[in-house]
C-alpha cells in the first residue's frame, strides 16, 4: 500500500487536530498552571503539520517521534488508571499518524529526496543514523515541555528547567543542521534531565511522574549515541 499523498494528508490532519486541541486548551483556561504547557504543546504539533506540509527532509521522522510519544502517553495512562476511551482515542490517533508515515514510500517526499543529501554529503547508512536520532527527539521534546513547564514553587528550579528544554530544543534543531553542537546540546539536555528528574523525585516523591521526563532523558541520550564515535574520531584526528 502507497497512497503516498493520501497518508501524508491524514497524519497532518491528525497533527493539526491536536494543534487545535491544545491550543483551545491553552486560550480557554481550562487549567490556568498548565497554559503555558498546553500553548507550547501546540506548538510542537504545530510545527509537526507544518514541516510535514511544506516537506522538510526532517519532517517525517519529528512527526513520527511525536506520534510515539502520543503512543507511549496513553500507554502509560492505560497502565496506570485503565482504558478509558478518552487514553484509547488519544494512542490510536498518534499510533495512526505514526504508521501513515512509516516505510520506505513515505520517505521520498521527505528524508529521500537528493538535494539535503548532496549538500551535507549523506550516504544511506548516515541517514538511517540521523533519522533514528530525530526520531528519539521527537518523542523526547514533549515529555521535556511538559516536565519544564509543570507548576514549581522553586522559581530557579522553574528557571533551570526551562533551560533544560531550550537546550533541547536548539540541540534538536543543530542535529537536523549536522552541527556537532546540536549533538552536545542534546546530550546536555539529556543529562540535566535525568540529574533534575533524579533531585525532583528524592525531594518531592514524583513516582510516576517521574517515568516520563526519565524516558525522554534516557531517549535524548540515545539520540547522540550514534554520533559521539564519529565525532571523537574527528576531534582526535592528527
Amino acid at each position: 500500500m502507497k497512497l503516498v499523498g493520501e497518508r501524508r494528508a491524514l497524519a497532518a490532519a491528525v497533527m493539526a487536530f491536536y494543534f487545535l486541541v491544545y491550543g483551545v486548551m491553552a486560550l480557554a483556561q481550562l487549567a490556568p498552571d498548565f497554559s503555558k504547557a498546553f500553548a507550547a504543546m501546540s506548538g510542537v504539533y504545530g510545527l509537526a503539520f507544518f514541516s510535514l506540509v511544506a516537506g522538510y527532509f526532517w519532517a517525517r521522522w519529528f512527526a513520527v517521534g511525536v506520534g510515539l510519544y502520543g503512543v507511549i502517553t496513553a500507554a502509560v495512562g492505560i497502565w496506570q488508571i485503565g482504558a478509558e476511551p478518552l487514553l484509547i482515542f488519544v494512542g490510536g490517533t498518534h499510533l495512526a499518524a505514526a504508521m501513515f508515515l512509516w516505510g520506505n514510500a513515505m520517505s521520498e517526499p521527505y528524508d529521500g529526496q537528493s538535494a539535503w543529501r548532496e549538500k551535507f554529503h549523506m550516504d544511506d547508512s548516515a541517514v538511517q543514523r540521523l533519522g533514528r536520532s530525530v526520531i528519539r527527539a521527537g518523542v523526547s521534546l514533549p515529555f521535556i515541555l511538559l516536565y519544564a513547564l509543570m507548576p514549581r514553587p522553586e522559581t530557579g528550579a522553574a528557571l533551570l528547567a526551562i533551560g533544560v528544554f531550550v537546550l533541547a530544543a536548539a540541540g534538536l534543531r543543530g542535529l537536523i543542521r549536522l552541527r556537532t553542537w546540536g549533538v552536545l546540546a542534546l546530550g546536555a539536555a539529556g543529562a540535566l534531565t535525568l540529574a533534575m528528574v533524579g533531585a525532583d523525585a528524592g525531594a518531592h516523591g514524583l513516582g510516576f511522574v517521574a517515568l516520563r521526563p526519565t524516558l525522554a532523558g534516557v531517549l535524548l541520550l540515545s539520540s547522540v549515541a550514534p554520533f559521539v564515535a564519529p565525532i571523537a574520531r574527528f576531534v582526535t584526528r592528527p
